[in-house]
């Protein structure tokens, strides 16, 4: 593309690619995109941006077109690469001025050259830093400030470089302009603050911008353009100048207004102080141990004594906060348990940490946190009453408590008490001390400092352990103030429920727990939203190890019929999460005895399935809330099916959106639903059309996909084996077993255990897997144990389609069948000790006896592998009667019985009753192994005649003969 005469169409398509019209528009865009990777395009493109007289928004497409290029085509190895030769013109034309007017444009620019800078810098573009630092020290002010702009972009691209190489040739960039950019800081900062006494807002607003810029390109060299920062004398001496200039510039403040067009810019360039050294600490903890004293006196100065009245701001509160939660926290600012082994840092850092947080200054802290930032706030008290639902479920978890004051506090709250509760622990339970008794209601003051220390006890529950008897506290004091309805006394019922949720599951009584359960019932039904609804904290009691259902059940019906008004009652939907989870809770813990109370909720949740359509995260907690409803209803689940089945459906199609959020509690929904369902339905096969696509992904959900199957095979094997879908499953499965997914297996043994002949009818292309894995000998032995489990069954149950596969095999080895059958066996027998489950160890006993008896020379050959496997199946399975003193099969099952179950066991499934009944007829259980090994000896003996049997006999050892015939000696 030649520039010169290609600049006009370009400029016409830029032109109309900024139209409103789309019939415009698309053709624009369509012939750029065609243009992209035209020899010349971006050199256009740099003409254009570069032209101050075009239109501004034409110029602003024109860069971004430009940026979009070099993400695409600036690389060597990129298809449609730009040519070395463009690009060395295109670097060239980049740097010619720095004098773009549209500060949006500038900065677009300056990202434009930071990209190109992470590729090219230093070694294909070395003039890049020098030009720039010449350039940000030209006295023309829009000059110098573009090149700053673009010298801070430049430096925070190749800081983000991780590569071992690149970080070298940062940290000799660092090395080489460190002290000019120190010296640029220090000088922008002084001509502020110079300008800020001087009154000169227009100039102190330049200077400002000037010292936030180079301030991040400082930030970014000390943090990252230093391997060992402690050693080089000059970054240690520009971090403790920024521990004083925090100060001299908060100073400033009070001189700049809050409408003043500074106040911005200095709070943010205030922050960006704190970054650095937050950032500092993080990265280079050791280095920082000469800042720490300075950063302390500072941050603890500002924060918890007077001088930082009419100065400070939240966000630089969270900030030191953050600094003096670090500082604390830092296990390599704390000496081991054996201090000679301790580092000589550790040690150190510990002393001056030691040394600054004195009795005095620890209590100041303590207290300044309870009684002044633990206090609630007109806004937050305004918004309790505006919003009560945004209020009781405004965001305090994550990482919040680095953005927010109030968690942040609450965070630095309990690292310090954690760290110093010798000293704390006294000063707060002076502080509860104080406040016993009912508080006046006309005293709100009084209120919210007992709401303030009420939390701090609740915050440092476990670390108050030994120190509050709280059973004490919770029936003389706690539960009178409960019983408080004056409307201003919400704010205490509300804190006091909170806490004792922090302490239940920490020193609660299990006699108390229904004298709380009458509480929280009362307290649902408080007039005020925030106490009655949002904050009863019920699921801490009930999401509790000492929960016990007897306790509960009184209250149970009318504690469920209150939280299912609340369901319909709130609108957000963080709200209904909330009320959901409880709900779950609640429905998890009594389980069956939920039963009489749900119908309201079944008949509700489909109507918030509906409304929740964009809200994926309250969906997955209706979710939540089916699946335990589903196992507390156990078969009567079948009544859901009309909403439940479609939403499984929805859940686990990957063909559908929501699907991202859904599927892993739809997965788990389905789950149970089959486990809880009496029967097989067309409906619940018919969602198995979800599982093919399921299996591919081959994701963490595999393990539940295949629990599933094995599910729908215990529920109806026949319709399920037969069901059309049921075709592809094989092929999966082989391809799972290809990729080394055994777990797989486990699919076709249950098939085998509930159909025999359908189960290897429908897996009959993985017979030859398996038992070429048993002839190889698998080297895994979990595998190995599944293969002669499989082969087992198959041999035991199934012997007509056994004698075909080994034919089969036979001719695939080029070998006769009972040379192959020969070497089963012995594998076989090599391999018992694969096998660690006693049933699978019986399976293969009985299996191996199936062939007997038989005059087949290689079976006969053999005969001393299978009696010694049988006798280890014996040991495993008989028991001696002491009375008696004959064994038996511990293994039978003669009938079906339904357990009896204590009140804190859950019933047993649909599925776990289907899988007693199988077990009836399963060999394993319905065969006695001692009657068997005595009936196929029997007819061996009668096979071959005595003297024949007694020779066959003499090949085993006779240690295991005697073993044998004390096991036979009842029979």
């Amino acid at each position: 593309m030649d520039v010169n005469s290609a600049s006009s169409v370009v400029l016409q398509a830029l032109t109309q690619a900024t139209s409103q019209d789309t019939a415009v528009l698309k053709p624009a865009e369509e012939q750029l995109r065609q243009w992209e990777t035209q020899p010349g395009f971006y050199s256009v493109l740099l003409n254009i941006f570069n032209n101050h007289t075009l239109d501004v928004n034409v110029r602003w497409l024109a860069v971004l077109y430009f940026k979009n290029g070099i993400d695409r085509y600036w690389r060597r190895a990129a298809p449609h690469a730009l040519s070395e030769e463009e690009k060395t013109s295109l670097r060239a034309g980049l740097i010619t001025n720095f004098n773009e007017p549209v500060n949006q444009i500038a900065t677009q620019i300056a990202v434009l050259i930071a990209k190109v800078a992470r590729l090219d810098c230093p070694r294909q573009w070395p003039e890049l830093i020098p030009i720039l630092l010449e350039s940000v020290k030209g006295q023309d002010g829009l000059l110098q400030h573009r090149a700053l702009l673009t010298f801070y972009h430049v430096t925070k691209t190749l800081a983000s470089k991780r590569l071992a190489q690149d970080r070298r040739l940062f940290q000799d960039l660092a090395s080489g302009i460190y002290s000019f950019a120190c010296s640029l800081w220090s000088h922008h900062t002084d001509c502020f603050l110079q300008q800020v006494c001087a009154r000169d807002e227009a100039a102190a607003l330049n200077s400002l911008e000037r010292t936030l810029l180079s301030l991040k390109v400082l930030r970014k060299l000390t943090v990252h353009g230093f391997q060992d920062p402690q050693q080089n004398m000059e970054v240690m001496v520009s971090l403790k100048r920024i521990c004083i200039f925090v100060s001299f510039v908060l100073t400033s403040g009070r001189q700049v207004g809050s409408e003043s067009p500074c106040r911005e810019k200095l709070e943010k360039t205030i922050i960006l102080y704190t970054k650095v050294l937050l950032d500092f600490l993080e990265d280079h903890a050791c280095a920082f141990i000469p800042l720490i004293q300075c950063s302390l006196e500072f941050a603890v100065t500002y924060v918890f004594t007077p001088a930082g009245e009419g100065v400070t701001f939240e966000r630089f509160i969270v900030q030191c906060m953050n600094l003096i939660k670090m500082i604390v926290k830092n296990d390599a600012y704390k000496p081991t348990k054996n201090i000679d082994e301790s580092k000589p840092e550790s040690l150190e850092a510990h002393k001056i940490k030691t040394a600054f947080f004195t009795h005095p200054t620890l209590t100041e802290i303590g207290r300044r946190l309870v009684s002044h930032y633990f206090l609630l706030t007109e806004e937050e008290l305004a918004m309790w009453e505006e919003d009560p639902e945004s209020f009781a479920v405004e965001e305090t978890g994550g990482d919040s408590w680095k953005y927010s004051l109030r968690p942040c506090t609450e965070v630095l709250f309990l690292e310090i008490f954690h760290n110093y509760s010798q000293t704390l622990t006294p000063v707060l339970l002076d502080m509860v001390q104080n406040l016993q008794g009912p508080t006046n209601v006309e005293d709100p003051v009084l209120l919210l400092m007992k709401d303030a220390v009420y939390n701090a006890v609740g915050l440092a529950a476990y670390e108050l352990f030994d120190n509050v008897d709280f059973d004490q506290w919770f029936k003389n004091q706690l539960l009178g103030e409960l019983q408080v309805s004056h409307h201003r006394y919400k704010l205490i019922r509300r804190r006091v429920i909170w806490l004792i949720g922090q302490w239940i599951s920490v020193k609660f009584k299990s006699d108390l727990r229904p004298l709380l359960y009458e509480v929280i019932l009362s307290l649902m039904q408080d007039p005020d939203l925030v106490v009655s609804k949002l904050h009863t904290r019920l699921g801490s009691p009930v999401d509790d190890f000492e929960f016990r259902t007897e306790q509960f059940l009184p209250y149970l019906e009318s504690i469920f019929g209150l939280l299912f008004q609340l369901l319909q009652q709130v609108t957000e939907c963080d709200t209904k999460m909330q009320v959901l989870h409880v709900i779950s809770c609640v429905i998890e813990r009594v389980n069956t005895q939920i039963r009489p109370y749900v119908g309201c909720l079944v008949q509700y949740l489909p109507l918030l399935w509906k409304q929740s359509e964009e809200h994926n995260m309250l969906r997955c907690a209706i979710l939540t809330t089916l699946i335990h409803l589903v196992q507390g209803l156990g078969a009567e689940s079948k009544n859901l099916y009309p909403f439940l089945l479609p939403v499984i459906q929805l859940s686990t199609d990957v063909s559908q959106p929501p699907h991202v959020y859904l599927l892993e509690d739809g997965l788990e929904l389905w789950l149970v639903t089959l486990e809880n369902s009496p029967a097989i339905t067309p409906e619940l096969l018919r969602i198995f059309q979800n599982m093919s696509a399921l299996l591919e992904l081959s994701s963490e959900n595999l393990r539940t996909c295949f629990q599933i199957i094995n599910a729908y095979l215990y529920l109806s094997a026949v319709e399920f084996l037969q069901f059309s879908l049921c075709a592809s499953l094989c092929c999966i499965l082989c391809v799972s077993l290809i990729l080394g997914l055994h777990v797989s297996l486990q699919v076709v043994e249950i098939a085998l255990k509930v159909s025999p002949v359908l189960g290897v009818h429908m897996f009959q292309p993985l017979m030859p897997a398996v038992f070429r894995g048993i002839v190889d000998g698998e080297r895994y032995p979990v595998v190995m144990s599944t293969y002669l489990g499989i082969i087992g069954r198959v041999l035991l149950q199934n012997f007509s389609f056994f004698s075909s596969l080994l034919s089969q095999m036979a001719s695939e080895c080029n070998q006769e069948m009972d040379q192959l059958l020969g070497s089963v066996i012995e594998m076989w027998v090599d391999r018992m000790d694969n096998i660690t489950q006693p049933e699978r160890r019986k399976l293969s006993s009985l299996a191996l006896l199936s062939l007997l008896p038989s005059d087949n020379s290689v079976i006969q050959d053999k005969f001393c592998g299978i009696i010694n496997i049988t006798v280890e199946a014996l040991h495993d399975v008989m028991t001696e009667d002491p009375e008696s003193g004959t064994f038996k099969d511990c293994m039978l099952m003669i009938h079906f019985e339904e357990p009896k179950l204590s009140d804190e066991e859950e019933p047993p499934t649909e599925q776990d009753k289907r899988k007693k009944l199988l077990a009836l007829e399963d060999p394993v259980h319905s065969v006695s192994l001692q009657q068997c090994v005595y009936e196929k000896l029997k007819a061996q003996q009668a096979m071959m005649g005595d003297q024949s049997f007694g020779v066959l006999m003499e090949t085993v050892d006779t240690e295991l003969v005697r073993q044998l015939q004390e096991f036979m000696q009842a029979l």
